[in-house]
């Protein structure tokens, strides 16, 4: 399994997590998490998730670049900095651990500024994220 994260650290309060919703035009995943977490509005997670087997290819990068590059400004004025901004790939493999990036992925995530962390765990490991 791959697991696609576009992650947004912002203040924890509802208004500033509804603005990035409404800037973006994207919901925003909802985890089973407790209601009472304090940190809930802390971090506004968009996610896609794909199975080896039956998915289609995810050009997670280019799809999540061209969600929040037109909004940098946007973002912005809401207190939200490109620092603030990372794209998170969490790969669960067997036997062997192979990632290929495009270089012109790999070009346009540059200059966009933005984050890019890739987190891999041998398939049938216990892993909480």
């Amino acid at each position: 399994m791959k697991y696609y994260r576009l992650h947004i650290a912002c203040k924890n309060n509802f208004e500033t997590y509804s603005k990035i919703t409404e800037i973006l035009g994207v919901k925003p995943t909802e985890f089973d998490t407790e209601k009472k977490d304090e940190n809930l509005y802390s971090l506004w997670t968009y996610t896609f998730d794909e199975d080896d087997l039956e998915t289609p290819y995810y050009d997670f990068i280019n799809n999540f670049l061209d969600i929040i590059e037109p909004k940098f400004a946007e973002l912005k004025q809401i207190g939200i900095k490109k620092k603030h901004i990372t794209f998170w790939l969490n790969y669960e493999y067997d036997q062997q651990c192979g990632l290929e990036f495009n270089p012109k992925e790999m070009k346009r995530l540059g200059k966009s500024g933005v984050t890019m962390c890739i987190d891999c765990w041998q398939k049938n490991s216990t892993i909480e994220f």
